[in-house]
Order: C-alpha cells, then structure tokens, then sequence
C-alpha cells in the first residue's frame, strides 16, 4: 500500500474555550506530537499489520526528524519521504475540554510534494494508494491517475476540500468526506456519484459513517467512547479503510473496521499516538 499526503508536526494546547476574534484565551501546556492527514494516514494503517510505504517531503530540521522516526516506529517505509529546502510543515490545534480541535496548518515543505515524485514510484506489488490533501491537488490527480493505470485502487481523502480535476475524479474508489463536505460538495451523500467517483464513504464522527455506492447509501455504525481528543480521527478511518481494502475487504466491511479503528482513536491524545494495533481493535470487539 503507498499513501501520498502531508506530514506534520502537530502543536497541540489544551484550552477552556476557542477564542473568539481579537480575543487571547490562555491554554494549558504545549505538546509537540507527529502528526499531517498523509502521515497520520500511514501510521494507522501500518499499525493494523498492513505494508506501507510513504511518499511526502519534511524539512531537514527537529521536526522532520520526530515524523521520520514516528513513521519508522510504526513500521512505515520512508525511503520515498523526502527532504526538502523547506521547514516541515506545522499544525497548530487547540483542544477544548470535549475533545473538539481547531487546527490552523501551515504547509511548509508538504508544498514540495510534486509531480516528479509521483513519476519516480514503482507500483509493482501495490493494491492500494491512499491520498489526502494538505498537499498540492495536481500532485495527488497524478497520483490517483498513475495509480489506476496500473490497476492500484485510488482512495481519495477530500480533505481539506479543494477542487480536484474530474479525470480523477472518476477514478476514486472511493472518495472519502465528512458529513458537512458531504453537504458543500453535493448537497446530500447520495448526489456524491453524480460527481464521478465509482464510491463514496461519508465520515459521521460518533454516528459512524456512510458507505454510497451505485446499489445504494449503507449505513454504518461506531461503537460508543469516552471522548478524550478527536484529533485525527478522520485519519484513522481514512488509514483503517485503506487497510481493509488492500487487504481484499469489501467496501462496507472495511468502513465498519475504520470506525472501530477511528472510535478506539478517540480515547486517548494526540492523532498518531492515539492510533490502535490490530490486536487492540480484536479485544476491542
């Protein structure tokens, strides 16, 4: 499996409320964790035992070095993340007492990500190739067009939401978006087809998600948590449902894994340290 994305080192500060406009609201103590929708992607799926390859750009600085050895830990190859004349791209969240997060990102290097890496890969022995934005959108339509000619399944996580060429479009199997881009890009889940893609799953937070496909819209639910920091969430799903499929599930069955996966995410800080082993999600149920 190859996943092409953002990597990112993640300032988290705990705080009692979002500021509003002009306001300083003081926070709790600042943590530095690893972190990038790409990355954070990576890691949950190498976690769940699957073979992954990573293909993004960090900067030759501190930062670059937590999201190399993060990647490395979890048994991510890194021989494709390059080094770029840029700083590593930055996160700065801030996590409310609910668990709800507000992520301000600041690209750096992952703007470095290009058409030329793309045209170096060797897709010999890939199934899979998960993409997400935070990276240029014509880097990854190459991507999901390279993939595809030589048979690699393409899964698009549309987030951030950014127009992204039709071609490509209707290559994604699936495309992956939460409920309210849902909602911006077609109005209702079931008009996300009419935009292309062969399917389409819809993230649903705590509610689980939905699985579209031209026979019709599945639901599927997720197991209830104690809520303790939704950052990357949605990058464990994105992950777990790569997993899933690389790993010859159909569709809605790896959505049901990728909630579980995304729920268990839930329950302790940060997006990739949060993120479970297979065995933890088997006990899980």
């Amino acid at each position: 499996m190859l996943v092409l994305g953002s990597a990112n080192a993640d300032l988290v500060v705990p705080v009692p409320r979002r500021p509003g406009a002009g306001e300083t609201v003081l926070g709790g103590d600042p943590v530095v964790l690893p972190g990038g929708k790409g990355a954070n992607t990576a890691v949950a799926a190498a976690r769940l035992g699957v073979g992954v390859a990573f293909v993004g750009a960090v900067g030759a600085d501190r930062y670059g070095d937590l999201l190399r050895d993060s990647l490395a830990a979890a048994g991510v190859r890194t021989d494709l993340l390059r080094t770029s004349t840029r700083p590593t791209g930055l996160a700065f969240i801030t996590v409310t007492p609910d668990g709800e997060n507000s992520i301000v990102v600041a690209p750096g290097a992952n703007s470095d990500v290009g058409e030329s890496d793309v045209d170096a890969l060797t897709w010999a022995g890939v199934s899979v190739l998960a993409c997400s934005l935070e990276v240029p959108v014509g880097t990854v339509a190459r991507a999901v067009e390279a993939a595809a000619a030589h048979g690699v399944r393409p899964v698009l996580n549309l987030s951030p939401v950014a127009p992204v060429p039709a071609a490509a479009l209707a290559l994604l199997d699936p495309l992956i978006v939460n409920e309210h881009e849902a909602a911006a890009l077609a109005g209702s889940p079931g008009a996300l087809l009419d935009l292309g893609p062969k399917s389409a799953v819809v993230t649903l937070g705590a509610r689980g998600a939905l699985v579209v496909t031209p026979e019709g819209v599945t639901e599927v639910g997720a197991p209830e948590v104690s809520v303790v920091d939704t950052t990357g969430a949605g990058d464990a799903f994105a992950g777990a449902l790569a997993a899933g499929l690389a790993n010859g599930e159909p569709l809605p069955v790896a959505a049901r894994f990728a909630a579980r996966v995304a729920a268990l995410s839930v329950t302790a800080a940060g997006a990739q340290p949060s993120y479970p082993t297979l065995d933890r999600v088997r006990e899980f149920g």
